[in-house]
């Protein structure tokens, strides 16, 4: 019975300070993405200090000090970081919400297909052209907010139509275009900049775009250079160079993804 409550115990402690190191990890990502590294070190010093003196030495002024200190600290850290904090949050809900069972209809896919096959026909032509180009597939949560600083379009997805608005003499290709289920939604859409220091030097304003978005929601960008005419997407917060083969693939996802319930 004593070495069933020991080994009781040690779980117990181990799964304690796995959910610290969870929670520390993922608070170390969220400062690293928003620029502010340096304070996630400050703010772990505080906390080992705050440790020390409450339950090491146990000094009861100071600890009580301490606790007002961080009661006070937490509630500024989290209207500094509210944005990130709320992306933070947005992504797990959605991995959460992706372990929930799909269901697939052969027509519905059908019709994502050929909406997937348009897009990426566009994005290969504007890529041997080296035409500049920043797609966003608007997944469960609304754009509404970036569409508005664009210029509505309301338009049937198609290959030509997309090649025509990133065309470099046309008005509405400086800036993002957003599709929402079947429809070319905006055009010349402007996007939020990521924070992240940790991007390549040699992505430019386009890229940088696209991932300050998905840091925010679940949409799907596609990033077409205009001085390498390598293809890249981002989601989730992370931006990478893909094959037309993935394009395709992440797109049919991006779309299942934008209607199932």
């Amino acid at each position: 019975m004593f070495d069933l409550l020991a080994l009781d115990f040690k779980f117990k402690y181990i799964v304690d300070i796995l959910l610290v190191a969870a929670i520390l990890y993922e608070g170390y990502r969220l400062l690293r993405r928003s620029g502010a590294v340096n304070l996630f070190w400050g703010i772990l010093a505080f906390i080992v200090v705050w440790f020390l003196v409450k339950f090491v030495f146990q000094l009861d002024l100071t600890a009580a000090m301490f606790d007002r200190i961080i009661a006070v600290g937490a509630l500024a850290l989290i209207v500094i970081f509210q944005e990130e904090i709320r992306a933070l949050f947005y992504r797990i809900g959605s991995r959460f919400r992706g372990l929930q069972f799909k269901h697939l209809r052969a027509a519905s896919q059908t019709m994502e297909d050929k909406r997937a096959e348009a897009i990426l026909r566009a994005c290969s032509n504007m890529s041997r052209t080296r035409t500049g180009a920043l797609i966003v597939i608007a997944g469960k949560q609304d754009l509404k907010e970036f569409a508005d600083t664009g210029e509505r379009i309301d338009a049937r997805i198609s290959t030509r139509m997309i090649e025509n608005i990133f065309f470099k003499n046309t008005p509405l290709h400086d800036g993002a275009l957003i599709i929402v289920g079947d429809r070319l939604h905006s055009a010349a859409c402007i996007l939020p900049v990521s924070k992240n220091q940790d991007i390549p030097q040699h992505y430019g304003l386009r890229h940088r775009a696209a991932l300050g978005l998905t840091e925010r929601c679940d949409a799907l960008a596609i990033v077409v250079s205009e001085e390498t005419g390598k293809i890249s997407i981002a989601s989730d917060g992370q931006i990478k160079e893909v094959s037309e083969d993935l394009i395709l693939v992440n797109l049919s996802a991006a779309f299942d993804r934008s209607r199932t319930e």
